[in-house]
């Protein structure tokens, strides 16, 4: 099924409504009629709108997906609606998964650089974290477009790619953006995949993964906790992991989670027991659904069935 919710939009924007293409373009009646019901329309006739509204077939309809979550994150993305779920998802994912590593940018801070690509600094501030910040909005974007796309090495190692670039880390010669580590690293006091042996776990990790017909909430709860596990890049690998799982929700129908930086002790407890205690881990990220859960209420979205 086809919707036109971008067609609608450019039309609004002019003052114009679908019917109005029947006497300005000549556009009969039961074409209109098929835009309405979300039937696809030829391409012919697709071509004059858009040499109409000066703009691209494509940008005016996309294929409607079943997960109300993915529909309204891709249509208010093509549009960058103000106030929706892309726009609180951009800001609160990516403010809470840049503090849970560190960065010292508020909330306030990461709205006020999405919102007017402005920053009011009080204090200090890392530059890397304001390129961070503008890079998890763009990583998120990513996620959005390739999100029911089977999930593989190439769009792990593009998300750390756009994270990573135009950092202090991308001038090191050493530090492999967009690519696995080249130098082994440690959490907290446990000693991660060396680096020679990542390529292999991450090609079986994905394998193993894939061969899953239709993952649960737990099933990406444990991809996430076994690519942490892995490490497979020199840094950035929370904020990466937490991205794949945001994609491979969206693409199951599953709702998404947000871990809370101030949930960031219990995260960090689920993961560095997880393999002797895998609730703790499920719990916290449960936890994370219902604050998703709660942005999407607010807003008057569906869940879905999952």
């Amino acid at each position: 099924m086809y919707t036109y919710f971008l067609l609608e939009h450019k039309l609004s924007a002019r003052g114009l409504k679908k019917t109005d293409l029947v006497s300005l373009l000549g556009i009969s009646s039961r074409t209109i009629a098929k835009i309405a019901k979300g039937e696809k329309i030829a391409n012919r006739v697709l071509q004059r709108i858009a040499e109409f509204l000066n703009c691209e077939p494509e940008e005016l309809f996309s294929i409607s997906v079943d997960d109300p979550v993915l529909q309204t994150l891709r249509e208010e993305k093509a549009i960058k609606l103000p106030g929706g779920l892309y726009h609180e998802l951009q800001v609160r994912m990516t403010y809470n998964s840049n503090h849970i590593e560190g960065s010292k940018l508020t909330e306030e801070q990461t709205r006020l650089i999405f919102e007017t690509r402005t920053l009011d600094i009080k204090g200090g501030v890392l530059v890397d974290d304001i390129i961070e910040t503008v890079n998890h909005f763009r990583c998120i974007d990513y996620v959005i477009d390739v999100a029911l796309e089977p999930l593989s090495e190439d769009i792990i190692k593009r998300l750390h790619l756009l994270l990573k670039q135009g950092t202090k880390d991308s001038e090191l010669p050493w530090f492999a953006v967009g690519d696995y580590k080249k130098k082994a690293n440690i959490v907290g006091d446990r000693l991660t995949t060396a680096p020679e042996d990542v390529p292999s776990a991450m090609k079986k990790l994905i394998s193993d993964y894939s061969e899953i017909p239709h993952p649960s909430f737990e099933d990406i709860v444990a991809f996430h906790a076994e690519f942490e596990y892995i490490h497979p890049f020199q840094d950035g690998n929370g904020r990466v992991g937490r991205l794949v799982a945001l994609k491979e929700c969206l693409k199951a129908g599953i709702i998404p989670f947000i871990i809370e930086d101030r949930k960031k002790s219990f995260y960090y407890r689920g993961l560095s027991n997880w393999r002797q205690e895998k609730g703790w881990l499920i719990d916290t990220c449960l936890d994370g659904q219902d604050t998703f859960k709660s942005l999407l209420h607010a807003l008057g979205i569906e869940e879905g069935n999952k």
